[in-house]
């Protein structure tokens, strides 16, 4: 009779655990976990749906007759395509993939497609992971991403040694989507440890844009690797907020009730602090860029806003329950909304007519930004205790800062936080002062009175 009269108990305490798991849920949509974030530039996203066409352009077969192109074309010479691989020439070791040599923009790319449903074989490399199976420069990394990332490297290390050589004032960029944006994050670490293969390069050149891209590495990788790689997260994508084995995922689609029942248990039960702890857990990897164009309670899609920062803790930590979870994981999607939010930054600096200097001196701003933010999520891992997480000054990209200048970083994230609402504060200021008149210079309000 105790136990028939615990029973009701139970429930309740069930149902308050699926309730308050449902309302995180909801309550993570449009953007709820970026709010805090500091506003992206044109200059640091401009490269985002550049890189995007490049990827999508891997789809094609020939590049002189594309059949995919997206409104404007693709934006490439096929003169300047060094080598592109398929499937068969993969052996499904890796996704198709191409080196692109890019003299428009002083660039050397590797860009690699998305996950295809149809290949067992991206399914193969995909799935090949366990928690904590297999360990990276401190960290954890995933498994069969890290197989294809070595052999991609060694397969191609030679070709893109030559290329840097010719070209030593260009930059070296790894560029992929959905599966291949795991790879390519994976490559970048892995060109970091060993850029001796690579010849003379320096850190500084080696960067990595993964779009969409699945939870690879640790936290403390995450984090120590931000001034190289820099993921970008449409709105409401899924596969970055995947915090399940994937290969639990596929095992249970015929009985997903019974995985978010589990999900939400999971969810409800652990603290935020154990997940902190856990040093096998994966997460997006680098510098986050999330793409946020849509309100809660509201329809259609706004203007995008591009939000980014290196946070430590709330990752992409919560699955979305939204209609869009999937359709914000495609290229096409994140490459039409990402142009639009370059346009919309490169029309806000023009009506502002920011002169050539000045926009010089917010370049250097914004790396001054991005090393003091850098340095201060290293300094709050080491403060919240994350696993094998370690602060050195002259670690990454960022460390060619003068002493003078980085030596008002010691902060932390409270003056990094301050520094961005002060700048967005300045904009606010700006645009109370000034209307933008027929002609589309700026000129002083008049008073209403």
């Amino acid at each position: 009779m105790s136990i028939l009269c615990g029973l009701p108990i139970l429930e309740c305490v069930y149902c308050l655990g699926c309730a308050r798991w449902l309302w995180q849920k909801c309550l993570y949509t449009a953007g709820h976990e970026s709010e805090n974030w500091g506003l992206a530039t044109a200059e640091e996203f401009e490269p985002v749906p550049r890189l995007c066409r490049l990827i999508l352009s891997v789809y094609e077969d020939d590049l002189r007759y594309p059949l995919w192109a997206p409104p404007g074309g693709y934006g490439i010479n096929p003169d300047w395509v060094i080598v592109k691989r398929t499937y068969e020439e993969t052996g499904g070791c890796a996704t198709p993939y191409m080196i692109y040599l890019d003299h428009d923009n002083v660039d050397i790319v590797l860009a690699i497609r998305g996950l295809n449903l149809a290949k067992e074989s991206d399914y193969a490399v995909l799935l090949d992971n366990k928690l904590g199976q297999t360990k990276f420069d401190g960290g954890y990394v995933h498994n069969g991403l890290l197989k294809a990332a070595k052999w991609i490297f060694d397969t191609e290390c030679e070709l893109l040694r030559d290329l840097v050589e010719m070209n030593p004032d260009y930059r070296l960029t790894f560029a992929g989507h959905s599966l291949g944006a795991g790879i390519v994050s994976l490559i970048a670490m892995y060109a970091v440890q060993n850029r001796d293969k690579l010849g003379t390069i320096e850190r500084k050149r080696i960067r990595c844009f993964a779009m969409a891209p699945a939870r690879c590495v640790s936290l403390n990788l995450a984090v120590r690797y931000a001034d190289v790689i820099n993921s970008v997260v449409l709105q409401d994508d899924f596969l970055p907020r995947t915090t399940t084995a994937l290969e639990d995922v596929y095992k249970s689609i015929f009985c997903l009730p019974c995985l978010l029942c589990l999900m939400c248990l999971k969810d409800t039960c652990t603290l935020e602090e154990k997940k902190l702890k856990d040093p096998r857990r994966l997460y997006a990897p680098g510098r986050l860029y999330h793409i946020v164009e849509r309100k809660p309670f509201r329809i259609g899609r706004f203007p995008p806003v591009v939000r980014t920062a290196v946070p430590v803790d709330r990752r992409f930590e919560h699955l979305v329950l939204s209609c869009n979870a999937t359709s914000d994981h495609t290229i096409i999607w994140l490459e039409r909304e990402s142009q639009r939010a370059v346009d919309l930054m490169l029309e806000k600096d023009r009506i502002m007519e920011i002169p050539a200097q000045q926009r010089m001196r917010r370049q250097e701003s914004l790396a001054r930004e991005h090393s003091e933010e850098y340095e201060a999520a290293l300094r709050r891992a080491i403060a919240l205790d994350i696993p094998q997480a370690s602060y050195s000054p002259s670690y990454g990209t960022f460390a060619e800062v003068e002493e003078g200048e980085s030596s008002g970083s010691s902060g932390g994230s409270g003056s990094l936080l301050s520094f961005k609402r002060m700048r967005e504060g300045w904009d606010n200021f700006i645009e109370r002062l000034f209307d933008v008149d027929e002609s589309g210079r700026m000129v002083f309000k008049k008073s209403s009175t």
